[in-house]
């Protein structure tokens, strides 16, 4: 059993109204229980497929036939593009424990348990340039490295080091979190953020201490900003909520 495995696994259905593919991001809208919800992931960098390559989403444009969790199976699927509309499925599916959400940005939990400490941050995320000078050591592991970003082929190297690996969600989408979830010491306290996480304990079974994730509350002006291009940070503003969830028994927190 992979990460997806077990995510997909007992996984409510409901019914599809919605998908889409923007620039940065990837939203899924079902119905369940009577309340509509949306789901996000990365959309993955482009590609070769507009050359002709062959289809980045077999089935486009009959997506919205499909059972909402037939459609969060593509998470398991070899083409990244797929797989961003599956692991948005998943979040849009996930039951929502409100009750173990915190208010709470990932930034926070990293910055006060990074103090004086190694960090390895898995995703070159908007707050790297504060982060730098609030903790002890940095390294930024990225796909597409920039400025002093090292590229992954580094993180055999450097996660071992670290006492606090903070991780981003879209490693689900590309598949290697396992592997480098793998990589880190036991006594390290790991992270997994970024709007692709999913808000759910499985993580806490493949080593995650803490998920921080993003709950869109105004369905509609979030799609409104993602079809037309936006970033997450314009989207933002338009209805997300960032919450936090922490593995029961984890005490170590930020004041």
């Amino acid at each position: 059993m992979s990460v997806v495995d077990d995510l997909l696994a007992g996984l409510p259905d409901g019914v599809l109204e919605d998908v889409l593919v923007g620039a940065f991001w990837t939203a899924v809208v079902a119905r369940r229980d009577g309340l509509r919800r949306c789901g996000l992931a990365a959309t993955p960098p482009e590609d070769d497929h507009h050359h002709g390559a062959g289809p980045a989403i077999r089935d486009a444009g009959i997506l919205t036939e499909r059972r909402a969790r037939e459609l969060a199976q593509l998470a398991a699927s070899t083409s990244p593009m797929e797989t961003a509309i599956g692991m948005a499925a998943i979040n849009a599916l996930l039951p929502r424990l409100e009750e173990r959400w915190e208010e709470l940005n990932a930034e926070a939990v990293i910055t006060e348990r990074g103090a004086g400490r190694r960090v390895v941050l898995v995703g070159h995320f908007p707050f790297v340039p504060r982060l730098k000078d609030r903790v002890g050591a940095l390294w930024v592991l990225e796909q597409y490295p920039r400025g002093e970003d090292l590229p992954v082929e580094a993180a055999a190297e450097v996660i071992p080091q670290a006492d606090v690996l903070a991780i981003t969600g879209t490693t689900l989408i590309n598949h290697t979190f396992e592997r480098l979830a793998g990589l880190c010491r036991p006594d390290a306290l790991v992270v997994v953020l970024g709007p692709s996480t999913p808000l759910s304990p499985v993580l806490f079974e493949y080593g995650a201490h803490v998920i921080s994730g993003a709950v869109v509350q105004e369905v509609d002006a979030v799609l409104r900003v993602l079809r037309q291009g936006g970033n997450f940070l314009q989207a933002r503003p338009h209805g997300v909520r960032l919450v936090t969830m922490r593995k029961p028994g984890y005490s170590a927190w930020p004041r």
